[in-house]
């Protein structure tokens, strides 16, 4: 068989599982998305259907796993091809791992609901923040399809956002609780939440990081934004 018909072959195969991960991800997008309008309108089927969907995400990383698995062992790919397939494998559990925080900020929606406790909470910012956890696994993918290291540190430094989000957030449910602390329940119910948003855009950051590593081989896991920055602009200059 000739090099350039197994090379064809390995295209078609990197784009089936390539498109399998993408569906993966507007899966996860929008149990996000409903779950953030779960607890917005405090609506119990909204969380449900969240609740419902993480076990076809869980499928989808199971078959994902198995393609990839199959491709490693039929095409015994080496250098760059195989960077690229364990980077989708890692890029695949880090959208399991979103899925499930959708999941949980869906279950804790459905438990403040069916408590009956009044539900006069601050939950404007919590939306701000989730709206941009959601943005940017929608935008961690896109750099992923176009392999655009750019756009991955951008995603890199915005994840900060979410976290100043986060820790404002918590200094505001700290002083709720100290003024009255009738609001104490709600308060940390709304942290828990808060907590799975943060976790959320900490993934896209990881699938970001990933991005980076296919395309030049750098491992920029745990590493500063500064030293980021600088493998980018090294990069840049030697293309």
């Amino acid at each position: 068989m000739s090099e350039k018909h197994l090379s064809s072959q390995f295209d078609s195969d990197l784009n089936s599982v390539s498109t399998q991960l993408m569906e993966m991800g507007g899966l996860v997008e929008t149990q996000i998305q409903r779950a953030v309008q779960a607890l917005a309108n405090f609506s119990v089927p909204l969380a449900d259907e969240v609740i419902h969907a993480e076990d076809r995400v869980d499928d989808m990383e199971v078959a994902i796993d198995r393609a990839l698995t199959s491709i490693v062992a039929r095409r015994q790919p080496a250098a760059r091809d195989l960077r690229l397939l364990l980077a989708i494998s890692k890029i695949t559990t880090n959208l399991e791992r979103a899925g499930d925080e959708a999941q949980k900020i869906a279950r804790k929606v459905k438990s403040i609901v069916e408590s009956g406790e009044a539900r006069d909470m601050p939950i404007g910012d919590l939306r701000v923040a989730s709206d941009m956890a959601s943005s940017l696994i929608r935008r961690a993918l896109d750099a992923f399809a176009r392999l655009d290291v750019g756009a991955a540190v951008s995603i890199v430094k915005e994840d900060d956002l979410i976290d100043r989000e986060f820790k404002g957030f918590t200094r505001k449910l700290i002083t709720y609780m100290m003024e009255d602390p009738r609001t104490i329940s709600d308060s940390l119910d709304l942290l828990f939440i808060a907590k799975a948003v943060e976790r959320i855009g900490d993934h896209a950051k990881n699938i970001a990081e990933y991005v980076i590593y296919i395309t030049w081989g750098a491992d920029v896991r745990h590493r500063p934004l500064a030293e980021i920055e600088a493998v980018l602009q090294e990069n840049q200059t030697l293309s």
